[in-house]
């Protein structure tokens, strides 16, 4: 059986590089997913250029919870800015959250990518993966069951390599596992698998590409990005130049012949775990 795969390009919003190069990909078949920080400085000017991609690029809200500021008043009223992720981490795992704050919080970047780009998401994730958190995922989960149709959430709980095997491991342990068991209970669509986790110091992002392809299984697989257009590095983004180093390689030739002779399907990964975990069992 063929592997799926679907790119998806993190943080659309952040910065005006990051719109040039979803354009850029997507004219190449190499962006199937666009995730959205609706905090960011670049939302409302760069949004209008999700409408022109067409059907084949799903476009989805990246829950913030760990850089800027809150959108709702309740929330800021707790966290004047948003707290680093490892406090936002113990905090979660302590029992610790604001929770009803942060129920106002993710209504307030819902509505607010509704308003923008004139409908819900198609699928909803978390910037550095906040949406699995303990006392987090349960609210996101609420959040996006009640919105009709009902959009599909990025899974968490089974990430493939190449390398950064503790990495994967925290991201799985911290809440991944946990939000794939609700996501599977509770029947929501999600991407069966994900890839795309290093450190972003990786100076050969084709060679960490090209592992991820020979690792992908079967079932779908989610490959998250942070590509940018922007040449210059930017003091105020620590990743600016992995960003640069992703473009590059992905608006490559090197990248579509890359992508050709691992002969994997390219397209939407959304499927319910429920359906997939049943499949994967009859497979064996």
């Amino acid at each position: 059986m063929t592997a799926r795969l679907a790119i998806c390009v993190d943080d659309f919003g952040a910065a005006p590089g990051i719109a040039v190069a979803v354009e850029r990909l997507a004219s190449m078949d190499r962006v199937h997913a666009v995730s959205c920080l609706v905090q960011g400085e670049g939302w409302r000017r760069d949004a209008p250029l999700l409408s022109t991609l067409g059907p084949q690029i799903d476009c989805g809200l990246h829950v913030c919870l760990t850089e800027g500021r809150p959108l709702s008043g309740e929330l800021a009223d707790v966290w004047p800015t948003f707290p680093a992720l490892a406090r936002l981490l113990a905090a979660a795992h302590l029992g610790a959250l604001p929770r009803a704050a942060l129920k106002a919080e993710i209504r307030a970047q819902l509505a607010a990518f509704t308003e923008v780009h004139g409908k819900p998401p198609r699928f909803v994730d978390g910037h550095q993966h906040v949406h699995h958190l303990p006392g987090v995922r349960e609210i996101v989960l609420d959040a996006v069951g009640s919105i009709n149709p009902m959009p599909a959430v990025r899974n968490t709980g089974r990430i493939v390599g190449p390398g950064f095997a503790f990495k994967r491991a925290v991201i799985e342990r911290s809440g991944g596992r946990a939000l794939e068991g609700l996501l599977a209970k509770r029947g929501f669509e999600a991407n069966a698998v994900l890839a795309g986790v290093y450190d972003f110091e990786a100076r050969d992002y084709a060679a960490l590409f090209r592992a991820w392809l020979h690792a992908l299984p079967v079932q779908g697989t989610l490959l998250f990005c942070h590509p940018s257009a922007t040449k210059e590095p930017s003091p105020a983004d620590p990743v600016s130049a992995a960003r640069e180093r992703e473009f590059r390689y992905l608006s490559s030739p090197r990248c579509g012949e890359d992508l050709a002779a691992s002969g994997v399907a390219m397209g939407h990964v959304w499927r319910s775990l429920s359906e997939t975990t049943t499949r994967d069992s009859r497979d064996k």
